[in-house]
């Protein structure tokens, strides 16, 4: 007699979502350079009835929290996990803006690792990761 084997970590998310009747959650990537056009996408997608999830630092902007460069360091890399895992929780991912650089394009190959759909602004600058 075989055993069902145990739902995955993905699965039982799914399955929650589901279960909770939950409308589709996109999550916003890109450079934060493009802060100002992330809000407006921000607007267009929770118009469209979707969740959204975003970068919530713009560490190229002054600001007390990142201004001693040490803090800063460890500030960007605990930053750098919680956008993963707000990749993790997303049903699809969203990239803003004209240029990828090499924190987006982790971001694009690791979403494209978990089977996410990834939209883009510019679909020219798509890296195909």
């Amino acid at each position: 007699m075989s055993h069902p084997q145990p739902f995955t970590p993905e699965e039982k998310l799914a399955d929650a979502k589901e279960q909770l009747s939950l409308p589709p959650i996109v999550v916003i990537c890109g450079s934060t350079r493009f802060m100002p056009e992330m809000t407006e996408a921000d607007v267009r997608e929770t118009e469209a009835g979707r969740i959204v999830v975003k970068p919530g630092c713009d560490m190229k902007s002054p600001h007390e929290l990142w201004s001693d460069p040490v803090k800063a360091a460890e500030l960007k890399l605990r930053l750098d996990d919680l956008h993963r895992a707000k990749i993790r929780l997303a049903d699809e991912v969203f990239v803003v803006g004209d240029y990828i650089g090499d924190s987006t394009r982790a971001e694009i190959a690791y979403a494209r690792s978990l089977g996410k759909p990834v939209r883009f602004t510019h679909p020219e600058v798509d890296p195909g990761v």
